[in-house]
């Protein structure tokens, strides 16, 4: 491939898994020219997600040229803004999710729908922004547009059953959802990751790796109004279909690979199941695309006051294959806890 404006980017060409060296690839990719709504991006700071893991595991045999540019979770300074951007100048600080359907982060520059962008916490460095947008995202559209909790408060005191709570997801969820007053019952099955999730403002941790119900009794919870089941959607479907309240609703993330029941007792419940896909309004080109980066910017708010808190547990020094490779093996693994982020 002739490329006229090189780039450093790190990419995959195909399918390999992630104990292979060449599973993930350093290239010269050609600098990407933002469209009238973007933002050309220099990236300083990209988080790694589990999705990111999926997409390059939906690449199959390829060989992919030029390789696949994975990653869409980012922090850096606006190089350059297309014709019809409102809002954005270069030199600007921002942090976004971006769109799963476009080049991603893993790269000096990105090419970034503005609509999605907003400006970043003005405190906090690339890194600790870049760890943000895509958890934030998902939790925020999740419990308020997905799970129907009311953001100004008027569900104050009703139970929310977080499973997987030191996730990325969770992670996120659980400020966002003591910020709007619910009861946090996050689970958690190791000493770091519980106290993880206290230090997050969880009110009880219990453990998953135990009989939840009996858990949830001690704590004087007979049902949840509201579960966000954010790790596997089998594994649980027996208990979340259990603990869920008449007229309650279930929050699902993680894509089942078998056929679930979704008959009684969730029936007889009248109970809801609602999924959420943060990637879904940039791939479908919806109309409200722009929400994405009006929740990002009352996130960066919260992030400025203090009441959104860090999540990133770990930040690698720098963008090389090595330091990926570090990265999709501990999301394969789900060993990581809050969230990794690669300095730039």
């Amino acid at each position: 491939m002739n490329v006229t404006n090189p780039m450093k980017a790190i990419g995959a060409r195909s399918f390999l898994p992630v104990t292979a060296a060449d599973c993930l690839v350093e290239f010269a990719a050609e600098k990407p020219v933002p469209g009238p709504l973007d933002l050309l991006v220099r990236v300083r700071a990209a988080a790694v997600n589990p999705v990111d893991t999926k997409i390059r595991a939906s690449l199959g045999a390829g060989p992919h040229e030029p390789p696949r540019i994975l990653g869409w979770d980012a922090a850096g300074t606006v190089e350059a803004a297309g014709a019809d951007v409102r809002g954005f100048a270069p030199g600007d600080e921002v942090f976004y999710a971006g769109d799963l359907t476009r080049p991603g982060c893993n790269a000096e520059f990105q090419a970034v729908d503005s609509r999605l962008v907003a400006h970043k916490p003005k405190p906090w460095s690339f890194t600790e922004a870049a760890a943000v947008p895509l958890c934030a995202l998902t939790a925020w559209e999740l419990l308020f547009e997905r799970m129907g909790v009311d953001p100004t408060g008027r569900d104050t005191g009703k139970a929310l059953l977080v499973i997987n709570g030191a996730g990325g997801v969770g992670s996120a969820l659980i400020p966002i959802a003591r910020g709007a007053g619910l009861t946090v019952v996050a689970t958690a099955s190791r000493p770091e990751t519980s106290a993880w999730c206290r230090s997050l403002g969880a009110h009880h941790v219990i453990n998953h790796r135990e009989p939840l119900r009996p858990q949830a009794e001690a704590l004087g919870i007979a049902s949840f109004p509201y579960i966000a089941n954010l790790f596997n959607t089998e594994a649980y479907w027996e208990t979340t279909a259990d603990l869920i309240a008449p007229f309650g609703a279930l929050g699902l993330i993680v894509e089942p690979r078998e056929k679930l029941n979704i008959g009684d007792p969730l029936k007889a419940k009248c109970a809801r199941i609602v999924w959420e896909f943060m990637a879904a309004r940039a791939r479908f080109k919806s109309p409200d695309m722009h929400v994405q980066g009006e929740y990002l910017a009352e996130i960066a708010r919260r992030c400025d006051d203090g009441t959104f808190p860090k999540i990133h547990t770990r930040v690698l020094d720098r963008l090389t294959v090595e330091n990926l490779r570090q990265a999709h093996a501990a999301m394969e693994q789900g060993s990581a806890h809050g969230k990794w982020v690669i300095g730039m």
